[in-house]
Order: C-alpha cells, then structure tokens, then sequence
C-alpha cells in the first residue's frame, strides 16, 4: 500500500460517512492500515491511504465482497456478473458486479452528453455496433468464433472477432461492413484503433450506414488520428467514453473536447498534481456493493480544468523529457493533430531517452517522407531527445489486445 499525498478531491453531494460505509464488513479494509485510518472520528479522503493495482490483483473479488455476501450463492442465483480486466497495467483480475449494475452505470454516463441523451430518448431502443479486441467476456465483447446471429445481445451487434485489425483480410472487412449495414446502427462502439481500420476500410469502398447519429471511442486511448479518419469517414461527432472494468464509466466527452464526470457512479481525485495540473486518478466507487473501491489506483494520468477533465493515458506509457519531467501520451498525441496520412502511430522510448517512431500510413505502401520529417522535428523539440522514423505495416498490440501509443523501456 501507498503513503497518502496531498489531493484535489472532486465536491459533490454525497456525505462521506455514507460512502465509508461501504468498507463495512469488507476483509481488505479490516488490515491494519485501513482500520486505523477509517476508525477517526472525522475520516476526509485525503487521510486514507490509497488502493494500489497489486492491491487489487491480491484481493479481488473475494477480499472485496461484504461479509454479508457468499460470492457462490450470488453467482448460482445469477444476482451478479463477473468479467476480467483487460491487463494493461498487469495480470488481468477478476470483478464482479450486479447483473444490471453495468448498463445502469453507462447509462448514467451517456444521459451527461446531450446529443446523446436527446437521440436516446427519442428511440430507447438505438442500435449499436461493437468493434472492439475480442478478448472480454460476453457482457462486454466476445472471445470465440460465432455467427451473426449468435453475436446480437439485445440491441447490441457484437461485430470484430479479431484481435489484430491491420491484418483482416479484406473478404473479412467486407462481411463486418455488411453485417453492419444489416444490423443498421445507431451508434458505433468502438476501440478507436479497431474503429479507424474499419473507417478506412468503409472509406475505399465508399460505404456509409444512413442512420449512423454518433461514435463513441472506448477501451484506449483515442488519438488526434484515430478521430480524424473516424470523422472524415462517418462524418458524426466522435465522444469519448472513459472509465475500467472494474470502476465502470467515469467521465464522457462534451461538445467542447473536456469531459464531465458521472458523479452519481463515482468521487473522482486528482492525486499529487504537477504545476500544469497532471496527476494520477483516485477513483472511490459509489454504486457497486460487491466491489467497493477507494482511492484506487485506476493507472492514468488526468487534468482538471474550469471546463472539466481531460485525460492524459496511462502513467506506465508516459515518456521522459531530457530534464526529466514527466511528458503524457496525451502531449505526444496533440502534436500529431494536423497532421494527415497517418493511421496508428508507436513512440517508444529506450532508457537513455533516445525515441523510435513507428508510423502507419492509411495507404500501404506510403513512405510518408515528409510527414516523418514533420513529427520527428517536433518530437525532438518536444522531448529534446533523438527520434529514430520509419513507416511500417504493422504495428501489434500488447497481451492485452490494446495498442500503446507511447511506451518507455527500460533497455534498448
């Protein structure tokens, strides 16, 4: 467990008493640490300790469940879900959740964006498109091979069943796009890395899908790329949707690119922020009896502004500059926001500082000449260190089936 640093908590109207009493009869915060600091007589969020990644990989589910709770009579009465993180930051853990808690909580999220809400509230019933690593459970996207019919979950069409999409064969792109068309959706649900490669797919065959309304980007980090071909392509408002398995959806993108919290689903933190605002995200889960967080960990990077949140990737991902601060993916990806031809990108960096750059162009083939010499001037501007270029044709994701956009390594 972690010492507790100074924080900038997000207000709002839930008494903090209340939210402590989800600790109640908890295993993991009956250990030392954790009683002590939850037994004082006026507990603030600032004095508690924090709940780390390996805390939660150690304990979960089991550590976490209430005592008033028997996790094998919950699951034999079908009183709860259980899913798996996707392991970004590690070893995929367990969580387990109410069986309507996780379209409750999105939900919740959708309702803050009022395109949405107005769209939703005109048809309850809107069709949606997954395109995502098919590497979760049924409640969030599939793992195995089935047929159309056996991917429709209610008003949800489950559609990639591939891990890696620069390498789906086009046979297969053009039976996820008339699938698509069939199913007609309303929104895409998307990966933004498996989103763009099935733009750009739509956008060689010149298909559009007539009641298509909105996109929201998910599971990863969306780049200034990925968004700029999803809305040459789509021509319909890209909105980020971000939050974890294991929290649930936290923040929603606004119509001005800053994003607002979904307070009623969680108390969002902003611990140890640097002098520009950056600092890790505490999240204390408000909605979920069977799995209550506080002060967790999530593993990113966010800033708080006057006009709300914007999220900067995961801390693991971020780069060194030649001072040694602390440079976000989020401050890589803008330099890259005017630029066109590029479809993914890989920034990796070797323990002396030294970068290369991976470059995907849209069209196989490009060598992207000039673009490379336009981003890795910046880089360098930005980093103070040498960017080794080159485009390339394939770039794989991790375990995890999520790409990273930056990475620092500890050897070259």
């Amino acid at each position: 467990m972690t010492c507790v640093a100074q924080s900038t908590p997000e207000t709002n109207q839930h008494d903090l008493k209340e939210v402590l009493k989800q600790t109640q009869g908890v295993p993991f915060y009956q250990c030392t640490e954790w009683a002590q600091a939850l037994a004082l007589p006026h507990p603030t969020l600032a004095k508690l300790p924090h709940l780390t990644k390996e805390d939660f990989r150690q304990n979960s589910p089991a550590g976490f469940l209430p005592d008033r709770f028997n996790l094998a009579t919950l699951a034999q009465s079908g009183a709860i879900e259980e899913e798996s993180t996707s392991g970004t930051s590690g070893t995929s853990v367990r969580v387990i959740f109410g069986s309507t808690w996780w379209a409750e909580q999105e939900a919740r999220a959708l309702r803050q964006h009022r395109l949405i809400r107005q769209i939703l509230q005109e048809n309850p019933l809107a069709r949606r498109a997954v395109f995502t690593t098919p590497g979760c459970s049924g409640v969030s996207c599939y793992a195995r091979w089935l047929n159309y019919d056996q991917r429709i979950l209610g008003q949800t069409l489950f559609v990639n069943q591939s891990r890696i999409p620069f390498t789906i064969p086009e046979e297969k792109y053009a039976q996820m796009a008339e699938e698509t068309l069939r199913w007609n959706p309303t929104f895409l649900d998307v990966d933004p890395v498996h989103g763009m490669a099935f733009a750009l797919y739509c956008e060689r065959h010149q298909i559009r899908f007539p009641d298509l309304r909105f996109i929201l980007t998910s599971y990863e980090y969306t780049s200034v790329v990925h968004r700029r071909i999803m809305n040459r392509v789509f021509g319909v408002p890209i909105i980020n949707l971000y939050g974890s398995s294991e929290t649930g959806h936290l923040l929603i993108e606004k119509e001005d690119g800053y994003m607002i919290p979904s307070e009623e689903t969680a108390l969002l933190e902003i611990d140890s922020p640097q002098s520009s605002g950056i600092g890790q995200l505490l999240v204390t889960t408000l909605t979920n009896p069977y799995l209550p967080l506080i002060r967790y960990e999530i593993g990113d990077y966010v800033e708080k502004e006057s006009r709300g949140y914007q999220v900067h990737g995961r801390m693991r991902d971020a780069l060194l500059d030649q001072s040694g601060m602390i440079v976000t993916t989020r401050q890589i990806d803008e330099l890259f926001g005017d630029l066109e031809k590029v479809a993914h990108y890989q920034l990796r960096q070797n323990s002396d500082g030294d970068c290369e750059l991976l470059l995907l162009p849209e069209k196989s083939g490009d060598s992207l000449t000039e673009t490379m010499a336009v981003i890795s001037e910046r880089l360098k501007k930005r980093l103070g260190f040498a960017i080794n270029s080159q485009s390339v044709s394939l770039i794989t994701p991790e375990d995890s089936g999520k790409f990273r956009l930056t990475a620092r390594f500890v050897q070259k």
